[in-house]
């Protein structure tokens, strides 16, 4: 139903300062969630899946438009389907006030955002300092000059014992889980190079679409997404999951402050685009005023979509980038390339078209003549992994030495499903009021990186 009041469900919460406490939630109070200004498709997804501790009733607030219709079309899709249906109700308020109106109803105690990036950092230091938990998509920040505003918001959350927290899916990618876990293991991996700039320890590329289908129907993306001033260039938007990816994987459980971070260097390129594919991919006859400052060739829209950081986190040597295309090859999809080079062997994630678009991540020893003495470690690896990812195990590599880690389709969730892994977790941690020691101080390290490496692109 719609009405004048407001809309969504979800989950969100979580500890926003670096002690990372709020009120718990116990089991008598339900999360109730709040929908704020839905603008990108994945404010929808988090309500793919319905949850015990999340009440059916979501408040959305929005000034309305094609992308409030496009973000309810999708919340109904997934309560009509046959399969599991959801059975959220929303409730929305539109108008020019929507943010106020928010703000004074409290008609949640969640509020998911995900939408126009230029807002968002606003969107969360006002939601933070009126009391709500807050369950944001990334980017939080895309440029320098908001940072300090994160900063805020984290600061206010600890006040007032709430949680700020971002949607980090790609750690929920089984490759990725288990490229982090034989990282870990000195036996098979030996220990982490230091690496150069030219040649880092660690190397984590992502590749993109703007024509994709997204829960089997074509994405319809906003004009403001091809607008780097609203959604934020590719440096500072998914170089956030790459950046996070590293930390994560490098330094499990630790706390990284800036301190320990030394950026190296900022790159930017653009993705030109047509009228015909603009009009494919947003459904719009045209480009907007705001993107008259992007074309070139008279009709040509360029975009920075893409970039590239490298910096080093204590010593070792990182670096991430990410391309965006019109659209993928047949057969294909977005994809993900990640290497880890220790000492003994490097752990390769590939996505390509030998692997069928399919992540696949391989184990290849640093000094092929001597590959047979790895194979025992590998063996003792997987053995201590089989309690944590029942029915993994390895094969020979069809790509020279080395071997693949061979893993059951059981795991192969797809991206979509990631969001309702990340809200299980935010629920638990809305359920003790706190986040793990290490979570705040490295979104806060997280995000200086990305705006760092965007101004040193300039």
């Amino acid at each position: 139903m719609i009405r004048q009041g407001i809309i969504f469900c979800l989950f969100i919460s979580l500890a926003a300062c670096q002690t990372q406490e709020s009120k718990p939630m116990n089991e008598s109070r339900k999360v109730q969630l709040i929908t704020l200004d839905p603008g990108h498709f994945h404010a929808g997804l988090v309500q793919k899946f319905m949850y015990d501790q999340v009440d059916p009733v979501v408040h959305v607030y929005s000034p309305g438009g094609a992308e409030l219709e496009d973000h309810l079309a999708r919340i109904n899709s997934y309560n009509t389907r046959t399969e599991k249906p959801t059975h959220w109700e929303e409730v929305v308020y539109t108008g020019p006030d929507f943010l106020e109106k928010m703000l004074q109803d409290k008609a949640g105690n969640v509020v998911v955002i995900s939408g126009n990036n230029a807002k968002k950092a606003q969107y969360i230091d006002q939601s933070i300092g009126a009391g709500f938990n807050v369950l944001a998509d990334k980017p939080m920040a895309i440029r320098p000059e908001d940072y300090p505003v994160l900063q805020h918001a984290f600061a206010t959350a600890n006040e007032k014992g709430v949680l700020l927290y971002d949607i980090m899916t790609e750690r929920y990618e089984i490759t990725t889980q288990l490229q982090k876990a034989l990282a870990h293991d000195t036996g098979l991996f030996g220990t982490l190079e230091q690496g150069t700039v030219d040649n880092p320890a660690i190397t984590k590329e992502s590749v993109h679409h703007y024509f994709k289908y997204v829960s089997g129907v074509p994405l319809i993306r906003p004009a403001w997404f091809f607008d780097v001033d609203q959604q934020g260039e590719g440096i500072v938007d998914v170089s956030t999951h790459l950046v996070d990816l590293v930390l994560w994987e490098c330094f499990p459980d630790q706390a990284i402050d800036t301190t320990d971070v030394q950026v190296e260097k900022g790159t930017r390129w653009a993705t030109e685009l047509t009228p015909a594919e603009f009009r494919r991919v947003t459904g719009l006859a045209g480009y907007p005023d705001y993107l008259n400052k992007d074309l070139v060739k008279d009709s040509i829209l360029s975009v920075y979509a893409n970039g590239a950081i490298n910096f080093a986190v204590k010593g070792i040597q990182a670096k991430v980038s990410v391309t965006w295309n019109y659209e993928a090859p047949e057969g294909a999809k977005d994809t993900h390339y990640s290497i880890m080079r220790g000492s003994k062997a490097n752990l390769v994630i590939r996505q390509g078209a030998a692997q069928s678009y399919h992540p696949m991540l391989y184990v290849e020893p640093v000094d092929g003549t001597n590959a047979h003495l790895l194979e025992a470690p590998l063996t003792a690896a997987i053995k201590s992994l089989q309690s944590a990812f029942p029915g993994i195990g390895y094969e020979p590599s069809d790509l020279g030495d080395g071997w693949q880690i061979t893993i059951p389709d059981s795991y192969d969730v797809g991206h979509e499903a990631h969001f309702g892994q990340v809200t299980e977790h935010f629920l638990d941690y809305l359920s003790t009021g706190k986040l793990p020691d290490w979570e705040v101080p490295n979104m806060l390290t997280k995000y200086w990186v990305t705006t760092k490496g965007y101004a040193m692109s300039r």
